[in-house]
């Protein structure tokens, strides 16, 4: 969303990292929260990675989600560099299914926190970024409300097809 400035900042170490955090993008655009995506590598581009964390809250960024696999540096150095919250998405991994990654972004040291979700979910990372900005936005609060309650009527919708046709017809529809 390039129409306002962006608030959201969303970054990767590659390219490949992209299918997984083009639903962070969705989330914003869902929630009409401007955003903002970069490759920032912070092994190939440390200068530039150094530059986007310092620079961004400035720019008026608010959150950086930050996506990464493998070695999965980038979370912690953007959080070492910026005051902001970031929110670190373990990409899979060829070798290793994201493990790697989930590891290297939970194990900050203290005092440098990210906010850390689970393996590829560049969703919940969308997710947690907007209520980290509803907190001081009522109508963006308001939003975040009704998404869980249609999250509850799509459950109990579920629920009620199930009663109604039963488990196995139920298991042949999915």
């Amino acid at each position: 969303m390039r129409e306002n400035t962006p608030i959201i900042g969303i970054i990767m170490g590659s390219d490949s990292d992209l299918p997984t955090m083009k639903s962070a993008i969705a989330i914003c655009e869902t929630f009409g929260v401007s955003w903002e995506v970069a490759i920032v590598s912070a092994h190939r581009t440390p200068e530039k990675m150094v530059e986007y964390s310092k620079t961004a809250h400035f720019r008026g960024i608010k959150v950086i989600i930050a996506g990464a696999g493998g070695a999965a540096h980038l979370p912690g150095m953007v959080a070492s560099l910026t005051p902001l919250p970031v929110i670190g998405v373990p990409v899979a991994t060829k070798h290793l299914q994201g493990v790697d990654s989930l590891y290297s972004i939970v194990q900050m040291p203290k005092g440098i926190p990210v906010a850390t979700v689970g393996i590829g979910n560049g969703e919940n990372a969308g997710l947690l970024a907007v209520q980290i900005l509803a907190v001081n936005d009522p109508d963006l609060l308001k939003k975040v409300q009704e998404y869980r309650q249609n999250l509850t009527q799509i459950v109990q919708e579920k629920q009620t097809k199930l009663e109604d046709i039963g488990y196995q017809k139920y298991l042949e529809q999915l």
